[in-house]
């Protein structure tokens, strides 16, 4: 069977998802491209052997529809042989966009593909994607729950009141997440992932200073009326400081057979080992990181004490602990370098951020396998395991 290596991996510094945002003037295809561009640019391939580009992006509305992939790659200067192709599987679409490129790879229908992500949430607002549905569900689905699903705030909290997480404990985590990506950042542990654009060079969520006491006077995000009657148990504790910022940003990573790779004199830097996707309950949304875990380390045939690093994506700080308690994962090797509640979280390239500091991660600890996982919305979630090659 062909492995699936990555040769390159690199994104852009992460802005923060408002108007006032170091990246918001720009635009979602100039956004994406520049990271296209910079992996081709890092490793001095020819883009003309690249099969495809194969790009995770959330909202497919206004700027980043029709096909946004294509039209970025083209902007990046591509040749115009270059296929390009845009997935959606909600937050975890850059992650599944490495998937599917690993496995073109392994099956021998690429050689050479981009696996990238984008999302520029203060352009193209989360959810504008379905303003003006009358009827997102049909009626079969809302046969089957006729009670009616929740948004993903409502499902952290129904995760906090289920595990017993409390207040404080996602607010001590998330101020781990900030000082975790402050020190990364001070040592120059992202300066090899990150290429630099419109003048910003380093992830601009990350904020210092605060205390659990400070965070304890937030109000609760999403609380509401008709959910609190609904469900008794929720303690109402997510808050803005406890959940994935709204951002911008992008990511590419370079995945070929390698084979090819040594054909072109690259060093191969870790190797797409394992992946899996899961579905659970759509009500809790949150929690497929859990059967999807479980999955990938029974098709990999490792154990998770063979696991060295985790990237769990910080949709909110529930999500990560109850994920970290079922499975009993010492918290010290999950997002070493900090999460998306201090990075931030821009949907659709969160997965290819996530990989391209995992895979940085294992070569600066000089450590062998990290497996990623995130949440996503419905009730699904991707999880890969990746291992670090020594050239």
């Amino acid at each position: 069977m062909r492995n699936a290596v990555i040769v390159d991996a690199v994104r852009t510094p992460i802005g923060t998802g408002k108007t006032a945002g170091a990246l918001h003037d720009v635009h979602a295809v100039d956004l994406l491209a520049h990271s296209l561009a910079g992996v081709v640019e890092r490793t001095g391939i020819d883009p003309e052997v690249i099969d495809d580009v194969v790009t995770g992006v959330v909202s497919q509305v206004g700027e980043q529809s029709f096909n946004i992939a294509r039209r970025a790659l083209l902007a990046a200067g591509y040749p115009e042989s270059v296929p390009g192709v845009s997935v959606d599987r909600q937050c975890g679409s850059g992650q599944q966009a490495i998937a599917f490129a690993a496995q073109g790879v392994i099956s021998g229908a690429y050689d050479v593909v981009v696996a990238a992500g984008v999302e520029s949430m203060s352009r193209v607002p989360m959810g504008s994607a379905v303003v003006g549905t009358s009827d997102l569900n049909g009626r079969a689905f809302d046969a089957r729950y006729p009670d009616g699903l929740v948004g993903q705030g409502i499902s952290a909290e129904l995760i906090a009141a289920r595990w017993g997480i409390s207040r404080t404990e996602m607010d001590e985590f998330s101020l781990r997440s900030h000082d975790l990506a402050a020190v990364a950042t001070k040592n120059g542990l992202f300066e090899n992932e990150i290429a630099p654009i419109a003048g910003l060079d380093a992830d601009e969520g990350i904020r210092l200073g605060s205390t659990v006491a400070d965070l304890a006077k937030l109000r609760p995000a999403y609380y509401d009326d008709a959910m609190a009657a609904r469900f008794p148990e929720i303690g109402w504790s997510i808050t803005a400081a406890n959940a994935s910022q709204i951002s911008d940003g992008s990511a590419a990573v370079l995945i070929m057979s390698e084979e090819k790779a040594r054909e072109m004199g690259l060093r191969p830097r870790a190797r797409v080992h394992s992946f899996s996707v899961a579905g659970d309950d759509p009500l809790l949304m949150l929690t497929a990181i859990i059967p999807a875990t479980r999955k990938v380390l029974s098709r990999s045939g490792l154990g998770l004490s063979d696991i060295d690093l985790f990237e769990v994506n910080e949709a909110f700080a529930p999500v990560v602990l109850a994920w970290a308690t079922e499975l009993d994962v010492d918290i010290e090797r999950v997002n070493v370098h900090g999460g998306a509640i201090a990075l931030g979280h821009p949907l659709g390239a969160s997965g290819a951020r996530l990989a391209t500091t995992a895979v940085n991660a294992l070569e600066q600890r000089g450590e062998r396998y990290a497996l990623q996982t995130m949440c996503e919305a419905g009730g699904v979630a991707n999880a890969t395991i990746y291992e670090r090659l020594d050239g």
